[in-house]
């Protein structure tokens, strides 16, 4: 009996050791190596969506390129064109029954896990990595919050940016919240007012909507153009702006040009991924999922953006496989200078770097893909002046349409897929919008049942609703995507997927076996189109 107590005490002070011991992020992508099982891991699992020939989310992100991303991707809408690695879906988390995990968490045990707060402590820990460590050491204190303008209170240089989030799979609805915040290098932020001015320089490169004229009409918040010497209003004087109407040559206090649709070289983005806290009023709780970090360390000319075009496509030609400069600690380089870096959970809930495989799921939206500017999403589609500088709230947002678009971007989301998400899976945001007396069923396309969508209710968010009524879910609804979440932790099972599904997806290819997606132009019914007209830009007058 001695013996067993004595045991059991070892264990004990064991886990009690492990539980104070110092955690080390790196740790665990360390004794992975350079370990990669999905080599087309940059593949996202929507791209295996079943369409029925006649559903068509492809379109939001695979479209006619805008200015410098001269790529036109379109035709993706019409076929699978994987290698042959990746038509295998390797996302099998998809299609696990996650019901008995989520029976088997409490809510008091996930409000409790969601409103933990994990990124202090890898701001400690990351701050006591060696001097040898080269990688991103995050510095945003996010509990301490922002300033009326929107800059964090740490005094980092950080700045919130509010933004009308990316169709789909990025909506409350589907799982997760998220914001961005941008910082410019340090000779950009001499002054808070020079650093204001600049960054709203940025967003005005960003959000050209016109690139051919760089024609641009746009609010802005209050700057003082006497620091540029530049009448960016065109009133005649020079003082305060509150519009933008033409782009300067160069930005303030430094000699960088300001290029339309590029961000200058060193700017750094930082993206974080939460779980859902349905009491907090804007859904984001304290836990994140992951945190996303992005910097801009090399700036091709539009040759050289025309040349990794080009590399890209050769390669899938030629059947070789996509291979990306760096390692997990300082995160890996894309094609176009962006140099990418992420955290994700242990087991345990601290965040930690991500392997070399997990970093491969980053490259696919940030790499060659039509709809991105400059391989970004966010600050293009950002509100425009003083209201777009703070941390991101959906509540009081409008739905706005695309620029060339007559209808508001959700109502034309619903109206080509058919649904609130990728694989038409979300069934409370169907029930919400679809009307009762009748349901739609195309046989000749072999098309699942699904409900008439009542457009007119959905377009409330666009006038007397906003986009917070229209995208988040139930109180239910967000504690269960949570827990489903929560069991993928538990596995950390992230390369074979990291999106919440409540049950498994059954409009999805587990194996690509078919010519193309039927959404080709002689497909056989008239609903299965392809558009060429996606854009990030969006109208907001």
């Amino acid at each position: 009996m001695r013996v067993l107590v004595a045991l059991v005490g070892l264990v004990g002070l064991a886990a009690c050791e492990a539980a104070t011991a110092p955690h080390d992020p790196l740790a665990y992508a360390e004794a992975q190596g350079s370990r990669v099982g999905n080599l087309e891991a940059a593949v996202p699992p929507m791209c295996y969506t079943q369409t029925g020939g006649a559903s068509n989310p492809c379109w939001v992100c695979h479209t006619r390129g805008q200015g410098r991303t001269t790529l036109d991707d379109s035709t993706l809408q019409e076929s699978y064109a994987f290698s042959e690695t990746a038509l295998t879906n390797h996302w099998a988390n998809l299609f696990v029954d996650r019901s008995a995990d989520i029976a088997g968490t409490s809510d008091d045990e996930i409000l409790r896990w969601v409103r933990t707060d994990n990124t202090a402590p890898l701001v400690a820990a990351m701050a006591k990595m060696p001097p040898s460590y080269t990688g991103f050491r995050p510095d945003l204190d996010l509990a301490r919050g922002f300033d009326e303008l929107g800059f964090a209170r740490d005094g980092s240089g950080w700045r919130a940016v509010r933004y009308q989030p990316f169709l789909g799979a990025f909506w409350p609805t589907n799982g997760s919240t998220s914001d961005v915040f941008v910082r410019l290098p340090a000779a950009f932020r001499a002054s808070r007012e020079q650093y204001r001015l600049n960054l709203t320089l940025v967003e005005a490169a960003l959000s050209i909507a016109d690139y051919a004229t760089r024609a641009i009409d746009r609010e802005i918040e209050p700057v003082d153009e006497r620091l540029l010497g530049e009448d960016l209003d065109r009133d005649g004087t020079l003082g305060t702006a509150t519009r933008i109407r033409r782009l300067p040559s160069h930005y303030a206090g430094v000699p960088d040009s300001v290029v339309a649709h590029a961000y200058p070289l060193g700017t750094e983005l930082l993206h974080t991924v939460r779980y859902l806290d349905p009491d907090a009023p804007d859904l984001f709780a304290a836990r994140l999922k992951e945190l996303r970090y992005m910097r801009k360390v090399e700036n091709p000319d539009d040759w050289g953006r025309q040349r990794a075009y080009a590399d890209e496509a050769e390669d899938k030609a030629d059947g070789r496989l996509p291979v990306y400069a760096g390692d997990p600690e300082v995160g890996l380089l894309g094609a176009f200078g962006w140099q990418l870096q992420g955290y994700i959970e242990d087991a345990h809930g601290a965040l930690r770097i991500q392997t070399m495989e997990e970093h491969r799921a980053c490259m696919g939206c940030h790499g060659t893909l039509g709809v991105t500017i400059d391989n970004t999403f966010s600050i293009a589609r950002k509100v425009p002046g003083l209201d777009g500088w703070r941390h991101q709230d959906l509540r009081g947002m409008k739905d706005r349409p695309q620029v060339g678009h007559s209808q508001p971007e959700l109502v034309e989301y619903f109206t080509r897929v058919r649904g609130g998400d990728e694989t038409r899976s979300n069934d409370e945001l169907l029930a919400r919008f679809s009307s009762t007396s009748d349901v739609g069923v195309d046989a000749k396309a072999g098309v699942d049942a699904s409900p008439i969508l009542d457009l007119r209710e959905l377009s409330r968010a666009s006038t007397d609703r906003d986009l917070a009524w229209a995208l988040y879910p139930s109180r239910a609804r967000a504690l269960a995507l949570d827990k489903a979440y929560l069991a993928i932790v538990r596995e950390q099972s992230y390369t074979r997927g990291r999106d919440a599904v409540l049950r498994p997806a059954t409009r999805v290819h587990r194996t690509i076996t078919v010519d193309g997606t039927g959404l080709h132009a002689d497909a056989p019914t008239a609903n299965a189109r392809t558009y060429r007209d996606g854009r990030l830009h969006l109208d907001w007058r």
